[in-house]
């Protein structure tokens, strides 16, 4: 200007601000519930669950319809096992009908993915149990939090000679399936754990078939 005034330019915003501002005004609110719900899937974190959602929505057709029909059918149909814990679409479950199993043993898992592992290297031919977790006073874990009291009423001779403590070896997996231990030979019942293969700190779900084979085999008196 001629009068030498100076035009007050506005203070840029933080990039940090207006990245915010776009990605709130980015997508419909539908969207951002669909992410929010896929964060919380273990191993998914906000960048994770925004991917697989931008592919679930581009992929209508073959991928998001099959998944949310598939997950409302899941919903309506399947139930935790009054017996063991595990989840089917029939109460028992499938494995506690199957009358070839051998129900002298109960092999106690720690979760239902722990379960799925065991049966997918196929040498288990008892039951199953499953805890619910394991003992984790950091945590407040405790044993009212796990599915103890189902697994000692169960475990009773003459019907059951043997309990398998299929565990994780961590510090918490062997911290439970100690304490676990004195409340078992209490009831009468042998109890064995797995052996060789087992790495020190490894998660069942993780490992492959062959490995647990070798530990169900080799499993040892605890």
């Amino acid at each position: 200007m001629t009068d030498g005034s100076r035009v007050a330019i506005p203070a840029a915003e933080p990039t940090e601000l207006r990245a915010d501002r776009m990605s709130r005004k980015s997508s419909a609110p539908e969207i951002d519930r669909l992410i929010q719900l896929l964060a919380r899937m273990p191993g998914l974190g906000p960048r994770s669950a925004r991917k697989a959602a931008l592919t679930l929505l581009k992929r209508r057709v073959e991928l998001l319809e099959p998944l949310a029909a598939a997950m409302t059918e899941a919903a309506a149909k399947i139930s935790a096992c009054p017996d063991c814990g595990n989840l089917d679409t029939v109460s028992p479950c499938t494995i506690c009908r199957d009358e070839r199993r051998d129900r002298s043993l109960i092999v106690v898992v720690e979760e239902i993915g722990d379960l799925w592992a065991l049966e997918r290297a196929g040498v288990i031919r008892g039951v199953y149990h499953v805890l619910g977790g394991h003992l984790s006073p950091l945590d407040g874990i405790g044993p009212d939090r796990l599915n103890i009291p189902r697994l000692i009423d169960r475990a009773r001779p003459p019907a059951v000679s043997e309990v398998l403590l299929a565990l994780n070896a961590t510090v918490e997996g062997q911290t439970t399936a100690h304490y676990l231990k004195d409340l078992l030979v209490a009831n009468g019942v042998s109890v064995s754990t797995l052996q060789q293969g087992v790495p020190v700190g490894g998660e069942l779900d993780y490992l492959d078939e062959g490995t647990l084979a070798a530990a169900v085999r080799s499993r040892r008196a605890l």
